[in-house]
């Protein structure tokens, strides 16, 4: 299984670990996005960072839109078919998108294939519902499960 996670709020006045976790989660500014695998280390990072970021379980599905909608390679190129077949062992993006789904691949398996999703602010009328609360209270923070996909395509 794989995590997308989004990072919600800013490192203003954060403690140097929490700004470090970030960076190694190449979360560098608000509204981007990473797909990490889900595994005990990562599992430390993302609750240790809980009060600045969000992220759930994403399916096969939401990655492949993510891919194709908001990859990029190295000189801002979109992400397409050929370029994956060309840098990696995966003939497409729906079969990249369900390696890195089982967790059997990521996204550093494409070379040249930047690692963040720059991501819009989430469209609707609810936007973030609360950068400061935690998503089982109504806000934005924190684990929200199969809900990520949701608001990820919010912010396509």
């Amino acid at each position: 299984m794989t995590y997308l996670v989004i990072r919600v709020r800013s490192d203003r006045g954060v403690t140097k670990k929490i700004r470090d976790t970030m960076a190694m989660l190449n979360l560098t500014k608000v509204n981007h996005a990473v797909l990490v695998p889900k595994n005990p280390s990562y599992d430390g990072m993302l609750q240790k960072v809980k009060d600045y970021v969000t992220w759930g379980e994403v399916e096969t599905d939401t990655i492949s839109a993510l891919i194709r909608e908001r990859g990029k390679m190295m000189g801002d190129r979109p992400v397409t078919d050929s370029d994956v077949k060309s840098n990696s062992d995966h003939s497409s993006i729906d079969s990249l998108s369900k390696a890195i789904s089982s967790g059997e691949s990521t996204t550093k398996d494409v070379e040249g294939m930047k690692p963040v999703f720059r991501l819009h602010p989430p469209r609707g009328s609810k936007g973030w519902g609360g950068i400061k609360r935690a998503y089982s209270v109504g806000g934005a923070l924190g684990f929200r499960d199969e809900g990520i996909s949701e608001l990820a395509a919010r912010m396509f």
